[in-house]
């Protein structure tokens, strides 16, 4: 062989590559489920709305792996894309408060606004992204609250846990500015 030719690099980041992957076989689960369980009856439009929510996640990832190699700040950006998600999801398919109709889970978008056009406004700068995930997470309270005055403690403890999973971000964000910042 040449000294020319060289085995070529292995290519892609492999979290990124898992991410799509991972993104990949949620998108296809309920097509499985359908074929076992007549209790999963998915339209086009679904998966279609399933393919957008699933895009937009692996796609923030991606993002988020090129802004930082710090494990930190990958798990913080994984932690909050996936609360991000998982209130996107929860709301959609039921609801958050009462059911998916009822205007009041429109501030859960509000809050997913504060974290998506705060993350981008700091340009996903771990120092600054701490206190996004702070101001989302007091924004995600505020919903905890009305919650509680709207729909009983059930909401109240589940809005609780996505102000949980705020902060938690934030403190991993925390770590990764402050490993950036070390001699």
């Amino acid at each position: 062989m040449s000294d020319l030719v060289q085995p070529a690099a292995p290519r892609g980041n492999p979290w990124r590559i898992a991410a799509w992957l991972f993104a990949l076989g949620l998108w296809l689960l309920p097509l499985v489920a359908m074929q076992f369980t007549a209790e999963v009856n998915w339209t086009a439009s679904d998966f279609v709305v399933w393919a957008i929510m699933l895009g937009l996640a692996a796609g923030l990832f991606d993002l988020a792996t090129r802004a930082s190699g710090h494990g930190a700040f990958r798990l913080g950006a994984a932690v909050a894309i996936g609360t991000g998600f998982f209130i996107t999801w929860s709301n959609l398919a039921v609801g958050i408060i009462g059911n998916e109709d009822n205007p009041l889970n429109q501030i859960f978008f509000a809050v997913l606004a504060i974290a998506v056009f705060g993350a981008l406004l700091v340009r996903f700068d771990a120092a600054r992204l701490v206190r996004v995930m702070e101001a989302t997470a007091a924004a995600q309270a505020v919903t905890a609250v009305i919650a509680l005055a709207v729909d009983g403690a059930y909401i109240f403890v589940i809005t609780g846990v996505f102000v949980a999973a705020w902060l938690f971000a934030a403190e991993l964000f925390r770590r990764a500015a402050a490993d950036s910042t070390a001699p």
